[in-house]
């Protein structure tokens, strides 16, 4: 009698979205508010933008169907819909006078506007 073994081997697919230590520290800090309490960082697609699509961010409750990870300590909720155009996508944050802000950089849009807030896929 010969004992078969099968082990299944748990794949991690990478993060949708990536949070660089300087935005994980803002948005900790955004986080502290009273009217964030229990909250966490939601990064979305929606229509509109002079390219056809634009990034929000928001502070949100999990939904059922979110895609989430956490990074440096800060859990990313990304909805289904998003997911398909912000797969690999980069938050950043910077504190600079000029050009300061969140950035996100996102390898699958095929073209940005000039403010960085919308984007073609």
């Amino acid at each position: 009698m010969a004992l078969e073994i099968v082990m299944e081997a748990e794949v991690a697919s990478p993060p949708v979205i990536s949070v660089t230590e300087s935005a994980a520290e803002e948005v900790k800090s955004l986080l502290e508010k009273p009217e964030n309490a229990g909250k966490r960082l939601r990064v979305y697609v929606e229509q509109g933008g002079c390219s056809g699509m634009q990034y929000s961010m928001t502070f949100d409750e999990q939904r059922a169907d979110d895609l989430t990870n956490d990074m440096h300590g800060v859990q990313v909720l990304v909805d289904p819909f998003s997911a398909q155009y912000l797969r690999g996508t980069v938050v950043d944050f910077s504190d600079s006078l000029t050009g300061g802000g969140f950035k996100i950089t996102n390898p699958n849009a095929r073209q940005s506007c000039g403010c960085g807030k919308s984007f073609s896929a």
